[in-house]
């Protein structure tokens, strides 16, 4: 899959139906041992990313090959589009590759029709070599058990004007880190400018939800509860803001691009950035550039919110010892430094964030942003629930919208919001 933040946080919706003959054991001679020899033939799939890091997978493959003699790995890379697709399909024929890279919203609907390896059971002495937060992100509300290991991590920190925040009498080096800060600066900046500068340029998101700090899902996995107390008085006040239009008048269908303009033309006080937004900004407003500030993602909980990548074995593999082997290979600790040092992401392997590459900044605007997110990514944690489809998201945008204009009360809007989103996961089950 692409690596950019944006493409990361967008999920992709699967829904596999799979025959019986699907969830067999599939074991006709192969080795299902996974403390057995590893050797044989695997194939490995990942999610459009030869076109860009064909040398450093084939390299990848070529020292695994060498270092365990008698093992040859098959590497196959499907296009983004319809990559779930793809998935759902090799699910039901049975042809599904030995070890896939993921996101956590696909491995859901194979872990429960028992197609991903647990590795709690399988590969649970690796489970310390990871962040807290990264391996959590593949298990699956209502089943016990780890369904990938984690690979590749993003998250962004938040950019705010400090020019806006003093024109309106708020101390530029004290940004707000909590929602009720939030809300209260947000409101403040729009009546000193007569509305005519806005904090936020986005509704909340399913994300902010986790990040505000309300349940979203029950325990059993069998339905959503951000409708809860805490969720109808996060979207009160975010109807709150868009009143007062401390929220964007245009956020109702703002995308990321949109919304990064607003904060270019200074419309808007504090937007999700990149290193690559600070380049441009540092060639189309220089003033603006001037200005930045970074700080963390606004939260509640003490955890920002993590983008994450898998690697999946498949359960049904002839080769699970050389498959376990491989899977582990791609996203230990060495490799995935390696990687990161190839493209903005971050390894989800513990300690690795302490590198001085996640550390030390050299004046760089890539460098600044990078440690600012390396810094974050310790504890953070993957609010979007793994059964949280795009349908899903949605439903939730719908009503939010429906919320904010006043055709619906903040209670209304989000019980119509659970309602909706329970019944395609029932679909989905």
């Amino acid at each position: 899959m692409p690596v950019s933040r944006r493409k990361l946080a967008a999920a992709l919706a699967v829904c596999v139906v799979l025959p019986l003959s699907a969830c067999g054991s599939g074991d006709d001679g192969g080795s299902s041992d996974a403390s057995g020899k590893i050797e044989g033939d695997i194939t490995f799939q990942t999610w459009n990313l030869r076109a860009n890091f064909k040398d450093y997978f084939e390299g990848l493959i070529a020292d695994f090959e060498k270092k365990h003699p008698g093992t040859h790995v098959k590497w196959v890379d499907q296009p983004a589009e319809g990559y779930a697709d793809k998935i759902s399909a090799d699910a039901a024929g049975g042809t599904l590759p030995d070890v896939v890279n993921v996101s956590p919203d696909l491995v859901a609907p194979l872990a429960k029709a028992g197609l991903a390896l647990d590795l709690d059971k399988d590969a649970g002495q690796y489970r310390k070599e990871y962040l807290d937060g990264a391996w959590a992100s593949h298990q699956i509300p209502g089943m016990s058990g780890t369904y990938a290991f984690p690979w590749y991590l993003n998250t962004g920190p938040l950019f705010y004007n400090k020019s806006l925040f003093e024109k309106a009498g708020l101390p530029a080096d004290q940004p707000p880190t909590t929602y009720d800060e939030l809300f209260e600066d947000a409101l403040t900046i729009a009546e000193k400018t007569d509305g005519k500068v806005a904090t936020l340029a986005n509704v909340p998101t399913v994300e902010d939800f986790g990040r505000y700090g309300v349940p979203l899902m029950n325990q059993e996995g069998t339905g959503f509860a951000f409708n809860d107390p805490k969720g109808v008085e996060l979207l009160t006040k975010y109807k709150e803001l868009y009143d007062a239009k401390a929220l964007d008048p245009q956020a109702l269908t703002a995308t990321p691009e949109s919304s990064g303009k607003k904060f270019l033309t200074e419309a808007v006080a504090m937007n999700p950035g990149s290193a690559l937004d600070l380049g441009n900004f540092k060639k189309q407003a220089p003033n603006l550039y001037k200005n930045i500030g970074i700080t963390d993602q606004i939260t509640n909980t003490g955890h920002v919110n993590m983008y994450v990548m898998g690697v999946m074995v498949n359960s049904q593999t002839k080769r699970k010892p050389a498959a376990i082997a491989f899977a582990y290979y791609v996203t230990d600790a060495q490799r995935q430094m390696s990687f990161a040092k190839k493209v903005a992401i971050f390894p989800s392997t513990a300690g690795s964030l302490d590198d001085p590459y996640f550390t030390e900044e050299d004046g760089t605007d890539e460098t600044r942003v990078r440690v600012a997110a390396a810094k974050s990514l310790k504890n953070a944690v993957n609010y979007t629930p793994v059964l949280f489809s795009e349908q899903m998201k949605t439903e939730l945008r719908n009503e939010v919208a429906k919320a904010l204009q006043g055709k619906e009360s903040p209670k209304e809007a989000l019980d119509n919001a659970v309602k909706a989103c329970d019944r395609l996961l029932q679909q989905q089950g």
